[in-house]
Formats: C-alpha cells, sequence, structure tokens
C-alpha cells in the first residue's frame, strides 16, 4: 500500500546515505593528511574517530537488520517462509503470464487466493498449511510480482480482474470462493464490477481481508493530507521511481539488510508480529521491482468500486482490523454493508497484516464462513473440483496454455 512504499522509499534512502557516509569516512581515514611538525618532518596522521565511525555504519548497512527484527517483533513459535510448491503458468491479460500454484486437499470448493501488493503468493504459508488439510487452495502472483510476468501493457487494477478471472478458468470446473487481501480484495471488487455475470456464474463466496473499495489514500491515516500530496508530491515520486528504477533497487535492497525497510513495514503491523512475518514481508516487498510496485501504487490512486456487490447476490465476508492504519476498518464496514449478503467481523488488536498476526481468528472466520457457502448448496461443493496443474521448472517458463 502507498503508506508503507513511500515510508519504504524514504528509508531505504536515507539508508544508501548513511552507506556513502560510511564509506566516505572509511576512506579519508585511510588517505589521511600529511603533516609537518616544527623540525619540517613529513609524517601521515589519521584520525581514529572516522575509522570508528566509519567502520559502525557500514557494520549498521549490512547488519543492521538483525537488532531491528529483534527490537520490533516477537519471537517465533512458528515462522512463515516463502515457500514454493510446483505450478504452471496461466497467461493474462495484456500479454501478461501468471503463475499459479494448487494446494491443499483435493476435494471440495476451492478457495482462490490473491495477495496484497508488493508481496507474491507465498505469503500464503500459515493459510497453506492450516486450511489446507481440509480445503483446495489456488494461489496465484499478482502480474510483475513473484514469478508472474506483466507484459508490455500498463498494469490496472481491470487488468488484474481478468487475470483473476482467466486463473479461475484454467483450474476449475465448478464454483470458487474468492479470498483478497488489500489489492487483492481491489481486484475482487473490480472482477465484480466489471464481470458480474462471471461472479454470478462461477463465485459462490467472497471473502475480503483488510481492504477498500476506492484511492486508498482516502481510507488510510492522515488521508486528508495524503489525498492532498497526491498529485504535486506523491504520484511524481511514483514516476520517479520508476525512471530511476536501478537506483530504487539498489536501495530497496540496501534497506532490507540495514533494517531501514523493516521499521516501514513494520507500520503495516499490530503488536502481535512476529520476526519471521516482518522479515518474510519486508523480503517480499524488496525482491519484486520498485518499478511494477510504483505503477501499481499509481493504477490504486486512480480506482474506484464503490458498491460493486450492490446488484449481486454472492455472499460476502469482509474482516477487518481494528488498529489497521492502511485501510481503516470504516471502509471494511462500508464494503460490506454495500450489499444485504454482506457482513463485517473485526479482529481486535490487529493492523494491515493481521491474517498474519493473527492467523487463527482469520482461518477460522474463512473456514466458517466457507463450510457456511458450502451448506447453502451442498451440490456446488461436489462440483468443485480443479483441474491438475501441470508442474513445472520453477526456473522456466513455458508457453501458456490454451484456454480456449
Amino acid at each position: 500500500m502507498p503508506l508503507i512504499a513511500l515510508s519504504r522509499a524514504l528509508l531505504g534512502f536515507v539508508s544508501l546515505v548513511l552507506l556513502a557516509a560510511a564509506v566516505w569516512l572509511l576512506w579519508s581515514w585511510w588517505e589521511g593528511r600529511l603533516i609537518t611538525d616544527a623540525v619540517g618532518t613529513l609524517y601521515h596522521e589519521r584520525d581514529d574517530w572516522r575509522l570508528w565511525t566509519g567502520g559502525a555504519l557500514l557494520a549498521w548497512s549490512c547488519l543492521g537488520r538483525w537488532p531491528v527484527l529483534w527490537l520490533l517483533a516477537r519471537p517465533d513459535t512458528d515462522p512463515t517462509r516463502p515457500r514454493r510448491e510446483p505450478g504452471a503458468f496461466v497467461e493474462g491479460a495484456k500479454g501478461s503470464h501468471l503463475y499459479v500454484e494448487s494446494r491443499g486437499a483435493a476435494e471440495g470448493m476451492p478457495l482462490v487466493l490473491t495477495h496484497g501488493w508488493g508481496l507474491d503468493s507465498t505469503i500464503w504459508d500459515y493459510v497453506s498449511r492450516d486450511l489446507g488439510r481440509s480445503h483446495r487452495l489456488v494461489v496465484w502472483d499478482l502480474p510483475g510480482l513473484g514469478r508472474s510476468s506483466k507484459g508490455p501493457g500498463e498494469i490496472s487494477l481491470p487488468m488484474f480482474a481478468v487475470g483473476l478471472r482467466r486463473v479461475v478458468e484454467s483450474v476449475t470446473a465448478g464454483p470458487v470462493i474468492l479470498v483478497g487481501h488489500s489489492i487483492g480484495g481491489m481486484t475482487i471488487q473490480t472482477l465484480a464490477r466489471d464481470h458480474p455475470e462471471f461472479m454470478r456464474d462461477q463465485v459462490a463466496g467472497v471473502i475480503l481481508l483488510n481492504t477498500t473499495d476506492t484511492n486508498p489514500l482516502r481510507t488510510m491515516i492522515l488521508s486528508p493530507v495524503l489525498t492532498a500530496l497526491q498529485k504535486p508530491v506523491i504520484e511524481p515520486l511514483m514516476r520517479l521511481t520508476v525512471w530511476l528504477a536501478p537506483l530504487a533497487r539498489v536501495a530497496a535492497w540496501q534497506g532490507y539488510l540495514s533494517g531501514s525497510a523493516h521499521v516501514a513495514n513494520r507500520l503495516g503491523f499490530g503488536r502481535q508480529v512476529t520476526r519471521s512475518q516482518l522479515d518474510h514481508t519486508t523480503l517480499l516487498a524488496t525482491r519484486n521491482s520498485p518499478a511494477v510496485q510504483a505503477r501499481g501504487n499509481r493504477a490504486m490512486f486512480h480506482w474506484d468500486a464503490e458498491a460493486a456487490f450492490a446488484d449481486l447476490k454472492t455472499p460476502l465476508l469482509v474482516l477487518g482490523g481494528r488498529a489497521d492504519i492502511v485501510t481503516r476498518p470504516d471502509a471494511g464496514r462500508r464494503i460490506a454493508a454495500s450489499t444485504p449478503q454482506g457482513r463485517y467481523q473485526e479482529i481486535d488488536d490487529v493492523n494491515h497484516m493481521g491474517f498474519l498476526e493473527r492467523a487463527d481468528l482469520y482461518h477460522a472466520a474463512i473456514a466458517a464462513f466457507a463450510a457456511e457457502v458450502a451448506a447453502a448448496d451442498p451440490a456446488t461443493a461436489l462440483q468443485g473440483r480443479l483441474a491438475d496443474i501441470p508442474s513445472t521448472d520453477p526456473d522456466t517458463k513455458p508457453a501458456p496454455p490454451n484456454l480456449g
């Protein structure tokens, strides 16, 4: 989301400046200066403070991640990791190729999960290990993130919605439940707005996690200030990130090593965050292209899907975090209230990444809703059989399958 992305970019730049200062101090210490004493003897003098200060800054620039994680997050009892399973590529919109994995149980109505911006499908590690024991799961990488390519077209929410539709069509012969976090929830709302017939025919239920129905700058903290800065400051900064993408990538990795990126990503968590959760999300935001992330943020600024479910009878569950500063709870309440089939559930003491820090509560809500949907029409649950997704070498991109 833009708030965290802006903080990460600023702190990444600061981290680069500190690294440059470390290099300069160490070089100036080595260079020293020539001094002539009272009798004309020439000798080389070095200031030791430059050595110690430069060495400390260099150590922080390379190893600061560890003390930052220790200070900002709790120890882990169940670490999350960016794990992968065998998958395949599906042809998306505008020349994109979407990486899709099928996980979990073999039967039952599939849950199709769409991750938040800057992340990838490995963020569903907890979901895969918990809900995967009793549910069929389909996870995919949004265009330009993870293993998915964005193609030559411009990034947009309608493009993501078409991609989600093709993912569903390529892996299942029956109805599904769509689950989306943050921009994943925005993608589902775009699908409902632009392709209502598909939602009626193929989607048995929708679960939205910590998301919004409009430009996210309007539904996060400091929204009056951020919306005022959108045109004169924030959007030009996003364009600058695209133009200076190589430098932005260096700054991103420097921010990850120094821990400054972890400080920025900590804004999306509440008090329950663990070290692996914070490191996992920060790693994904670091290794995904800064230019792609900047383009996606700009796309969100010009997006709106208010009342996308108003004319649909699809059951809807919206989960929000009471402490969410990135998509405030009132946005989730508004989405749920827009349709008679909507229901809002708020989780105490969690922020935007609540589905990680209180995975137990989110999973319980998702499982209960999925059981309700399946029980409403048992025949549809039996039809939710997935087509086999061929395993592929993760380092080799095959030709996209024929979706016709």
